[in-house]
Formats: C-alpha cells, structure tokens, sequence
C-alpha cells in the first residue's frame, strides 16, 4: 500500500536521515517483501540513500514525499524519473511550479493509483499474467531479423503485457528499446535473443536495471569476469531472470489468495 505521511519534516540533517533509513528499511520490508528478501537489507539501504538523493533532486525533502518517492521506486525501478515508460512521473516531478512539493507528492499519489489500477489490475492480476507470458516466451525459440528489430520488438512487449503497452503508448515502448539496443551493446551483446532479453529486463524492472541496487543479481552478472564470452553471460542472466520471476508470481499469486 502507498502511503503519503503528512509530517512536513526535512530528512536532509545528519540525525534525521539516519532515523529515516532505519524506519524505511522496516517500511520496505512490509511494503515489497519479496523483493526485499532477493535484494537484501543491504542493497535496500543502498536504494534508500539513492532515493534520497534523487528525491532531494527533485525538491523533495519531507518525510512523506521522500518515503513515497523510495515507494516508487520499488514499483518502478529505481530510475523511474527518467524512465521513458513513467513519462507522467516525470511530467510531475519537475512540475516545481505546479505547488508545494506535499502538492506534488499528492499528485503523484493519485497517479500511481491510477495506474495500477490500469496497468496491474485488480490483485496484480494484469501482471501476474505478463510475467507468466514473458517465462512461457522465453522458453521458445526467438526469430526476430535484426534488421527489424524496433518493430519485432514492438510487437512482442504489446503481447506481453498489452495492458502496459497500451497505457504507455508507442512512443515510450520505441523509446525504451532504443534504450535496450544502446545498453545490450555496450554488454557487447552480439545475437538479438541478448539484445531482447535486455529490453524486456528494462521493460519490467526499469530501464535502468543493469545498475539498480534493487536487482543487483542483474549487475553482477552482467560485470561477472569469470564469464569471458558475453552472450554467454546474458544467458546466465536470463536463467536468473525466469528464477526471478518464477518467485515472484508465485508470491503475488499467495497475496492474491490470502
């Protein structure tokens, strides 16, 4: 559940930043306990200071709005201000003169509301679907010519997860696979099942996932040196992925009955 707390506090001083770690760490395991346990307590105190910092870039510095702003990112990805497919995200977060930024944060609220109501439905059940879809399709062979890449790709995700697709539009869909072929090939991933397998990663955990402390398993193994061949590394990560995802729909799935 989100939650915006009405205290109007700045976190920024020493004390009060350290007290709010604390708390957030306890908060994030309620509020996403499954990624908290795959992440770590670790790497969740990394994502809280980045939230932090990246709220503080945006004018937010009381309580509320920052624990919403770490909220989100755990929804969306740590990068979601800069995410092409959180475009409206963005639109508010820089809005400064727009109100106060308890103004914002309530605005942003209502939004996120809305689109979970759209985009994951009732129970996750919108995404539970899309993350069961991408297992099933990642298990196939892929027959995609690089030549027609964007537009196959294009396709594929508004298969996927049509509810998303739909919500975000064209435009940010291409906007995040140009996204995924500049990252795949600076991986120097050189087949398109890579090339793919990065853009639904961004796709569903952010486009900025292969440096987010909230999946640091991507990462790592992404940076793992012991892997010498890189289309070899991107297939242990996408053995990692479907592990990922088999956990996680199995959790949202108990949730949704309990």
């Amino acid at each position: 559940m989100l939650i915006i707390r009405s205290e109007q506090k700045d976190i920024l001083r020493k004390k009060a930043r350290r007290d709010f770690e604390a708390e957030m760490l306890i908060h994030l395991r309620k509020f996403a306990p499954a990624l908290f346990n795959v992440a770590g307590e670790e790497q969740m105190l990394k994502a809280t200071q980045l939230g932090i910092k990246r709220a503080g870039d945006h004018g937010l510095t009381y309580r509320g709005p920052v624990r919403l702003y770490i909220e989100l990112m755990l929804l969306f990805g740590s990068y979601f201000d800069t995410d092409p497919q959180y475009a409206w995200a963005t639109e508010i977060l820089n809005a400064r003169s727009s109100g106060l930024q308890m103004h914002r944060a309530d605005i942003l609220y209502e939004r996120t509301l809305l689109y979970q109501q759209e985009v994951a439905g009732p129970n996750k059940i919108y995404t539970i679907e899309a993350y069961k879809r991408i297992a099933i399709r990642a298990q196939q062979p892929v027959e995609i010519n690089s030549g027609d890449l964007a537009s196959t790709m294009l396709h594929e995700i508004k298969q996927l997860y049509p509810q998303k697709a739909s919500y975000i539009g064209d435009a940010a869909v291409e906007a995040l696979i140009l996204e995924g072929v500049k990252e795949a090939r600076t991986r120097r991933f050189s087949n398109v099942r890579s090339i793919g397998m990065i853009i639904i990663l961004m796709f569903s955990f952010g486009h900025g996932c292969t440096d987010d402390p909230l999946y640091p398993w991507i990462g790592r193994t992404l940076k793992d040196e012991a892997i010498a061949d890189p289309d070899t590394r991107a297939s242990r990560l996408e053995r990692k992925a479907l592990t990922w995802l088999d956990r996680v729909v199995t959790y949202f799935e108990k949730e949704a009955q309990a």
